[in-house]
């Protein structure tokens, strides 16, 4: 992989880390940043060493305290709209990426920070974690997709609420919500929770564990039928080699040996 400026990458396994890091901004996204993001997620789609991903900010502060507002302030309706599809763009990379990525959120996820733990398949926080969409005090609204994942995660009401007020939510509002997993007490056990997390998904087959991504993400498509792309998706499963070592290591009580094929 390309060497990044904002951001740090580290493969443990299988499972890539990819640090946000400009702890000096609190982790803001910029265009740069984000343009960064999209260059690392089609080497990740592609990149046989890469089993999943997990996304983090540097520091003990922020994953990632929301977006550049100096180049936000430059915006215009013409910019605007390209701004906001670009940031959209890349979230859907992440939100399709056929390889589990899970946000480990370690301080504020505000605005884009939000929106980019959003678009990961799961969340674990820390219990100092803030989870936010306050862009109204702005003058704006989430653009990088946050209007429609935070409805789709919490429910019409809360999210109405969330975003209209501007208030923020803990980590333990955000797991009684749905928008969290589960809770680390420490940014170490975040972490450690989060490679377990995923070195347990990584040991099962890689072409299912895609599938379930695209028929889970398919019910929130107003497009597709999300039972049609679920019976596709297991038709082309039994035709895979994984399927027929899977079976036959249940048979034979042994652990399956997966390949991706």
């Amino acid at each position: 992989m390309a060497d990044f400026a904002n951001l740090q990458l580290a493969n443990d396994n299988g499972v890539l880390t990819i640090t946000i890091n400009r702890a000096e901004k609190l982790n803001a996204l910029n265009i740069a940043t984000i343009e960064e993001l999209r260059e690392a997620f089609q080497d990740i789609y592609d990149n046989p060493e890469v089993k999943s991903v997990i996304i983090t900010g540097a520091g003990e502060k922020a994953f990632v305290a929301g977006a550049d507002i100096s180049e936000i302030s430059e915006l215009n309706e013409m910019n605007g709209r390209k701004f906001s599809e670009n940031g959209q763009e890349v979230f859907e990379m992440i939100e399709k990426c056929h390889k589990p990525v899970l946000a480990a959120v370690n301080g504020f996820a505000l605005g884009g920070g939000c929106e980019l733990a959003m678009s990961c398949h799961m969340r674990i926080a820390t219990p100092n974690a803030k989870f936010g969409q306050p862009e109204v005090n702005l003058g704006i609204i989430p653009g990088y997709g946050g209007t429609q994942r935070l409805t789709q995660l919490i429910g019409k009401g809360k999210a109405l609420e969330l975003m209209m007020t501007a208030d923020f939510i803990g980590a333990e509002e955000a797991k009684n919500l749905g928008l969290v997993n589960h809770i680390a007490e420490s940014q170490e056990e975040l972490m450690t929770l989060a490679n377990s997390i995923l070195h347990k998904i990584n040991s099962k087959a890689p072409l299912a564990i895609g599938m379930v991504i695209d028929s889970v993400n398919a019910y929130y498509a107003g497009e597709e039928n999300g039972y049609q792309t679920e019976a596709n998706s297991f038709a082309a499963c039994c035709k895979s080699e994984d399927f027929k070592e899977g079976t036959k290591a249940f048979l034979e009580k042994r652990a399956a040996e997966f390949k991706g094929e």
